[in-house]
């Protein structure tokens, strides 16, 4: 074991990237086969054999969680483990993986009766161009490796395994991203495509499609992807997922995700849902689905708590003791209280009280506006602890707030910033699931155009993905709570996240 644990030796990794608009996609094809470095070759050589001998990053991987468990960190769990060792095949395959050979791959081939066309631009019939061939085409490369869509009930510790094998790929063409941050960017660079595109002259239409080429920006960019809380609740992320991930996955990009849905279950009751189905073929066909599911909400259990972080309107002095916490962190600032403005994407957000790295917020100032996870991601950027005052029970009636709330807590979660709540319920009574059917929601259906089954599956919808949502929220302000989030969050020191069962 001692051996395993050591440290792999560095790797070197040659990326070639033909991009030179004059070559084919056929001439590119071949001057990438017959290129050194890590391209089919030398991976085939890697993952042609499942029985090979597992590598000292691979034995790091595995011994690092039993340290884990050792030490009492972590329980033993043997649906975590069963799921550790198939990402730890996966972090063996990428040890020498690069996606490039399928960046420089022609388009699918055609059949004997279609046409080619050569370098020149001439048309030839395949069975003429067979005859006139003085080279034998290379074989196609293999199959690119299958990701892993891990699923399964909130805290059983799928974000804290993903991550962990996140950390020990070794390789620069990775990254790890919330799925609301990913797809977030995705629509920023649609934007900007779209934006450099000429001026359409009245009467003309542009037939340019935008998804394709940020898709392919991507793969030429990263060979690994781990997203967290995979989830599908906006129709515009629904519309483009398909050709986005189509891409991504045929051009080699290894996809490993978590979610609390299984595949079938994404973007559930949601609108013209049925356009939405090829996405998920195409996730099954390229990733495994594995259910981690041990019925343990590991953020729940008995940990060492922090201070009091979650306070009761309704208690006497609790605003009072806010002020005095926020005063207390305040003094080893080196900063004055005051304002701060935020510019996201091109928008000013001001928050009355900051001092330093931290923000003093009403529930209203953050989520009674139209905000999103781009400004809640800039937040987590230049604040480590944020007080959240005055957050009423959240209703159905209440689900745009509620939305915004769960996703601020996502992205503060993801980036270990903390909280302190002043609330008017307690926790596990903070959301309630009744009201919704208000006049705005009927205003919706009305300008939509839906009724009968259509309008009850959209209620259906908003409905069921807050509750869905809402539970991870609960869990997550569970170990936000805990004594090792609070120190793992102070930015003050520079000390390393710790594993969470995220």
């Amino acid at each position: 074991m001692a051996a395993c644990m050591l440290p792999a030796a560095s790797r070197y990794s040659l990326f070639i990237f033909l991009r030179d608009s004059f070559l084919s996609p056929r001439t590119i094809y071949r001057l990438s086969s017959i290129s050194s470095g890590n391209g089919y070759t030398s991976w085939r050589t890697s993952s042609s054999s499942s029985s090979e001998p597992p590598t000292a990053d691979t034995c790091a991987f595995r011994g690092h969680y039993g340290l884990l468990v050792k030490c009492g960190s972590l329980r033993k769990d043997a649906q975590q483990k069963h799921v550790l060792q198939r990402l730890a095949q996966l972090q063996h395959t990428m040890e020498n993986y690069s996606n490039s050979i399928y960046l420089n791959s022609p388009p699918p081939g055609p059949s004997s009766k279609d046409q080619l066309t050569d370098e020149e631009g001439s048309h030839v019939t395949a069975a003429e161009n067979k005859g006139s061939a003085t080279e034998e085409e290379p074989s196609p490369p293999p199959p690119p490796p299958k990701g892993f869509y891990i699923y399964g009930d909130v805290g059983t510790g799928k974000t804290m395994l993903m991550d962990m094998f996140y950390s020990h790929v070794e390789s620069t063409r990775k990254k790890r991203v919330h799925f609301n941050g990913f797809m977030l960017e995705i629509h920023k660079r649609i934007h900007r495509r779209k934006q450099s595109l000429p001026k359409r002259r009245l009467g003309e239409r542009f037939t340019s499609d935008p998804i394709l080429p940020v898709a392919m920006e991507i793969s030429n960019e990263v060979c690994l992807l781990c997203f967290d809380e995979f989830q599908v609740t906006d129709i515009a992320d629904a519309m483009i997922l398909k050709q986005l991930f189509e891409t991504l996955l045929k051009t080699g990009v290894v996809v490993v995700a978590t979610s609390n849905r299984p595949p079938d279950d994404l973007y559930k009751n949601g609108l013209q849902r049925d356009t939405f189905l090829p996405f998920i073929d195409v996730l099954k066909e390229h990733c495994h689905t594995v259910r981690l599911d041990s019925g343990t909400d590991y953020r729940r259990l008995n940990r060492a708590a922090a201070r009091k972080l979650y306070y009761l309107s309704g208690e006497p002095g609790a605003a009072a003791c806010l002020d005095a916490l926020f005063e207390e962190l305040a003094s080893s600032q080196k900063s004055v209280t005051g304002p701060r403005l935020l510019t996201v994407l091109g928008r000013d957000v001001t928050l009355e009280k900051t001092c330093g790295s931290i923000a003093d917020c009403s529930f209203d100032e953050l989520c009674g506006k139209p905000l999103g996870a781009g400004d809640y991601l800039e937040m987590a950027r230049l604040f480590d602890t944020v007080f959240i005052r005055h957050v009423p029970v959240l209703t159905l009636t209440l689900k745009d707030q509620a939305r915004r709330f769960t996703t601020l807590i996502d992205n503060f979660y993801d980036n270990k910033v903390r909280v302190v709540l002043l609330a008017a319920s307690p926790l596990e009574r903070l959301f309630v699931h009744t009201g919704g059917d208000d006049e705005r929601d009927r205003q919706l259906l009305d300008d939509l155009g839906l009724s009968g089954e259509a309008a009850e599956r959209l209620t259906l919808f908003t409905a069921e993905e807050e509750i869905f949502a809402f539970q991870r929220t609960v869990s997550r302000l569970t170990e936000m709570q805990s004594e090792s989030y609070w120190m793992t969050g102070d930015r003050s020191h520079s000390k390393k996240p710790s594993n969470t069962h995220g």
